[in-house]
């Protein structure tokens, strides 16, 4: 397990190229799981937990981890299964999701594999934890399944997605009132938030459930006047994405003459230096952290030419 992570900083280079790395792990039973390289700070074996009161049931205690404490959330629990057993046997991921940091309980921790986007596909309709999935993906002839970790957590601290009245005070649309703001992102949660946040803005929202779909109905609009930006003002996507990520999403828009004017705003849970040079790198017009809906709402307007 030590060094399981040592070489992440040299892996950044496949960030951009449609491809990521999963860090590959087990919950209860033999259904192999995966999450993001890029989301984990560390990986380590289940250190001891503190109860805390009024805690959320999915969340087994806190830790104490370099300076800081860290609440550890079942994921077992939190997708619907049983209580991760004896937790000094098990390890905990701390990853970075939508500016806090939080620890993920799981039973074992395997290995990480490079795979290309592409290779990563929607989840199958169906109830239960499916319903917890935003993708899936075959890893050694067995179906391997990524988390909606922000429905997770919007289940156990739920954001707020109220835009301030002070954003939105004294807006006139007029002059873009048949635009559109076009969303991509695969998670359903993230959609839902983002839609209720930009709804305040009065134009007319569409939403694509990855990349790819994205792109399919930007030349939609594209085709019916030469340039995609008659149609859509603006476009706020998510960067890990099945099918095409957001960064390639991006790099297409700006290669295709007509689709390069559409402005692009990378809204993502990713964070940190690396992804601003990736901004830079495909041509991006803004970058955003996940999830401030004042902070989104005024970019929006800035790249919809409606600042006050």
């Amino acid at each position: 397990m030590a060094g399981i992570l040592d070489s992440v900083n040299q892996r950044t280079q496949l960030v951009g190229q449609n491809r990521l790395e999963l860090l590959l792990f087990k919950l209860q039973g033999n259904q192999r799981f995966g999450i993001n390289v890029f989301k984990v700070r560390e990986v380590l074996q289940c250190p001891p937990l503190t109860s805390m009161p009024r805690l959320n049931p999915f969340v087994r205690g806190v830790a104490h981890i370099r300076g800081q404490t860290i609440s550890v959330i079942d994921l077992s629990m939190a997708t619907g299964g049983k209580m991760i057993d004896d937790v000094t046997k098990r390890f905990i991921i701390i990853a970075e999701y939508n500016r806090s940091v939080q620890g993920f309980l799981v039973g074992s921790v395997e290995r990480i594999i490079n795979i290309n986007w592409d290779s990563i596909l929607p989840p199958p309709k169906g109830t239960g934890r499916a319903s917890y999935l935003t993708a899936v993906t075959e890893i050694d002839n067995e179906l391997v399944e990524i988390l909606d970790v922000e429905k997770i957590l919007n289940e156990i601290t739920p954001l707020g997605t109220d835009v301030s009245a002070s954003v939105t005070e004294g807006l006139d649309i007029s002059a873009i009132k048949d635009k559109i703001i076009y969303i991509a992102d695969d998670s359903s949660v993230a959609r839902k938030q983002v839609i209720k946040a930009l709804t305040s803005l009065g134009l007319k929202i569409e939403a694509a459930k990855n990349g790819a779909e994205a792109l399919k109905g930007l030349l939609a609009f594209a085709e019916e006047t030469g340039d995609v930006t008659d149609k859509v003002g603006v476009l706020v996507s998510d960067i890990e994405m099945p099918e095409m990520d957001g960064y390639t999403l991006t790099a297409e828009i700006k290669n295709n003459p007509k689709l390069k004017n559409l402005h692009v705003i990378l809204h993502t849970s990713l964070s940190g230096v690396f992804n601003q040079a990736m901004v830079k790198k495909v041509g991006a017009d803004d970058f955003i952290a996940k999830f401030h809906p004042d902070e989104l709402a005024n970019s929006v307007k800035k790249w919809l030419g409606l600042e006050t």
